[in-house]
């Protein structure tokens, strides 16, 4: 949890003090505050208020949900006790995307006053009255949805902690707002029990005892102006209760008597509900402010799981990693071997392997344009996903800072859009694209215009059902203006950097008649490799996937950000390995269109993801109504959208360049071995020019060029073709001795004896032996 900073707080003047004194009074005195910074809030008793501490604690209430349903409902929307909503505290950006809408309590609360079974109102509903009976049944809807109030006080929830089944203690940040009684489970339990209740009967929670737990600042520093009377809030929880008040004139919480409604009321009967509370101040001055966090922490259900999860992530990268290892470095060293067995003196090898396939591997893929797009859109989301969880490790967006998550991440996204354009950019134009202005445009409306779309559509019906989850048109307008305002020129820009950049060069040349591909057998064929690219990176994350739609559906709060860093670095690393690995079987069975296949392997992950999610709606949740079901799956395909793009990304720039320089590159050192051998050329001929030409040509004059006569054939053998007299400008008296032929360079390299074998197959020139350069 955040941690203390020093700063000074003291209130002498400095006129009476030497330096000495006012440089020890500036590095001793202390003030405690959030790492995020949210200060600390020093109370004190009613009449003895000052500019350190204040008496009067609000409460505020927030939305109401429940798992029976993904529509929330603001505290307004039912008919509860209301107080002046024009001092609502203003709310982020994250907040109000998330539908969270804070607003102030008729619940009046002043440090250290205890309070016993005080009034808040009374609201009456007549049988027979239309307006009555409507409020009345938006209460019973309610309550048979289980509907949980979202209390805060002092930035902490209200807690209500109810023992478990195994015994121990479960704080939730929610409490009910009633129950009803059902055959199939017990919703009342365990705040109503009792064995003569009628199925199908409403119990109202009117009453609530308030338990506020503070840290005295008696023997605190900072406790210096209000000692005994004054403190700190670490907790508070809450003891929902059913009272039947008959007289709201006397009062009695101690009743038994539980508030039942009927399904249904006479005509012209009426039915008075009289909401109360009481509250209780406890001094506990073993718990810090900076830990009171921790009592909610520590209560939530399968927290040791988290480990268990790291180490089976652990456990299946380190066995993908030994594998690709192992198959990749033993195939890769035994295809070496054999090619370094092979006689110099043979003109022509039968080729093997992946070897068939380099002169089509970097072929420009089937919609090029797209595949850009899509890379462009994935780096945005992965390097936004990177950032926002950084942050969360550091502490900046904990549970008390309320929607900085999704705020950090909205700022995010709209600030990467230079990310999405240059990397769209430099991928399409490597392709060979042309139409620039194209790319551009699909970069910065394609996918964030997928994803709007379907967020209005969803938007529009929670319009429909008054939800407080609905964004407002206002806020809105300034989402659009963040996307044009901001991120879509941003990437013009980065485009503009991208196009302007050099095109990617290949380490060999494409073949100009297409290769074709042999019959596969049904592990290469493309569905069942992508089927099985996603199994292990998703055996690595589902884990922490069920914590975060618990977080996301059922109000339990997320805070193992740390866990999550750690398991999103081996979800990157396992799509890599994972996509190396098959893109490598592809190309070894001669199939060299492995673009859109090492998109797919990764990204399908997100297809387990969605299983997954789907499984968890209907074990989980008891969702039943058509709007919460369009809705849940609506964001579910958001996500898994986002999941894809991030893999995908992952794999581009990690696994996909690992694909196409680090399979080549860092595995095999065939990506340069064409260029080395294209030097060497250069070599030899820059010394056989200099004996025939008056004008030795240096060697770094002549290396620059040598690539506009030379071509690199699939055995790696360098072809020199072309006329040299042209090229050379000057006469060349043996000219005559390779005029119209072609002179192949035969290039091996023997890394043991560190020496370079040159052989022609012209008989004009020998065999000459080189130093290694």
């Amino acid at each position: 949890m955040p941690s203390c900073i020093l700063k000074d707080s003291d209130s002498k003047t400095a006129k009476d003090l030497k330096a000495s004194e006012i440089t020890i009074m500036l590095t001793t005195s202390i003030r405690a505050f959030y790492l995020p910074g949210l200060a600390p809030v020093n109370y004190c008793k009613a009449g003895e208020e000052n500019e350190n501490c204040k008496s009067e604690i609000p409460l505020y209430v927030n939305r109401l949900n429940t798992e029976e349903s993904v529509i929330p409902f603001e505290y307004h929307h039912f008919d509860f006790c209301t107080s002046d909503e024009t001092q609502s505290p203003v709310e982020n950006l994250g907040q109000v995307v998330f539908g969270e809408r804070i607003r102030p309590s008729p619940y009046k609360l002043h440090f250290l006053k205890n309070v016993e079974c005080e009034k808040v109102c009374t609201k009456s509903y007549e049988g027979g009255n239309q307006e009555s009976e409507k409020k009345l049944n938006l209460l019973k809807m309610g309550m048979a949805l289980y509907y949980q109030h979202h209390w805060i006080i002092d930035n902490m929830p209200v807690t209500w902690c109810y023992p478990l089944d195994d015994g121990k203690t479960y704080c939730s940040t929610g409490f009910p707002m009633g129950c009803q009684v059902r055959r199939d489970i017990d919703s009342c339990a365990p705040t109503v029990n009792n064995p003569r209740n009628s199925l199908g009967s409403y119990y109202l929670f009117n009453h609530v005892d308030l338990q506020i737990t503070y840290h005295s600042g008696s023997d605190e520093d900072w406790g210096g102006g209000f000692k005994e009377n004054g403190g700190r809030i670490i907790s508070v929880k809450v003891t929902p209760q059913s009272i039947d008040h008959k007289n709201s004139m006397k009062l009695d919480c101690n009743n038994k008597i539980y508030l039942e409604i009927q399904e249904h009321m006479k005509k012209g009967e009426t039915l008075n509900i009289t909401y109360t509370y009481s509250v209780k101040f406890v001094k506990n001055n073993t718990i810090k402010w900076s830990s009171r966090w921790d009592y909610i922490l520590e209560s939530m259900p399968h927290t040791n799981i988290q480990w268990f999860s790291i180490l089976n992530s652990l456990v299946i990268v380190l066995f993908l990693s030994g594998m690709v290892a192992m198959i990749l470095l033993r195939t890769l060293h035994k295809d070496i071997a054999r090619y370094n067995q092979m006689e110099c003196g043979e003109d022509a090898q039968e080729e093997f392997g992946w070897k068939l396939v380099h002169g089509d591997v970097f072929r420009p893929p089937r919609r090029g344009m797209l595949l850009a797009v899509l890379l462009g859109s994935g780096a945005q989301v992965f390097v936004m996903t990177l950032v926002t969880l950084a942050f969360a490790c550091l502490g900046f967006l904990s549970p008390a800072n309320r929607g900085s998550l999704m705020t950090c991440a909205l700022v995010a996204w709209v600030l990467l859009g230079a990310a999405a354009g240059y990397v769209s950019a430099r991928v399409y134009k490597s392709f060979g694209g042309r139409r620039w202005k194209s790319n551009i445009l699909l970069t910065s409306m394609l996918c964030p215009g997928v994803v709007f779309a379907l967020f209005f559509i969803m938007n529009l019906v929670l319009w429909g059902k008054g939800s407080s989850a609905a964004v407002p048109f206002s806020t809105l307008v300034a989402l659009l203006a963040l996307w044009f305002g901001v991120s879509v020129p941003l990437t013009f820009i980065g485009a503009y950097f991208g196009f302007r950049k050099r095109c990617l060069e290949h380490p060999v040349r494409t073949n100009q008649i297409p290769r074709q591909i042999p019959e596969q057998s049904l592990y290469t064929q493309p569905l069942p490799g992508i089927v099985m690219g996603g199994v292990l990176p998703f055996g690595c994350i589902f884990i922490q996937l069920f914590f975060i739609l618990n977080s996301l559906w059922s109000s339990q709060m997320y805070y193992m950000f740390g866990f999550l860093f750690l398991v999103f670095v081996i979800l990157v690393i396992t799509c890599s390995e994972t996509t190396i690995l098959l893109c490598y079987f592809h190309l070894c069975a001669e199939d060299y269109h492995w673009w859109w296949r090492a998109f797919l392997s990764s990204g399908s992950t997100a297809g387990y993801l969605y299983v997954y999610c789907c499984h968890y709606f209907f074990t989980k949740l008891n969702i039943e109504d058509l709007a919460s079901t369009f809705l849940y799956f609506g964001y579910t395909f958001i996500m898994i959208g986002d999941w894809i793009f991030c893999l995908n990304e992952t794999k581009r720039n990690d696994n996909g360049g690992a694909v196409k320089r680090g399979f080549f590159d860092n595995y095999w050192s065939g990506v340069d071995q064409s260029e080395q051998g294209c030097r060497v050329v250069g070599f030899i001929l820059s010394e056989r020019v200099s004996e025939y030409t008056s004008k030795p040509l240096e060697r770094k004059e002549f290396w620059p060029n040598v690539r506009d006569i030379a071509k690199c054939d699939r055995n790696e053998r360098i072809v020199m073709l072309g006329d040299f007299k042209d090229w050379v400008g000057v006469q060349w008296d043996g000219y005559d001795k390779v005029l119209g032929t072609i002179v192949v360079y035969r290039i091996k390299a023997l890394r043991q004896r560190g020496r370079l074998h040159v052989k022609t197959v012209t008989t004009e020139l020998e065999r000459t032996k080189f130093d290694k350069l």
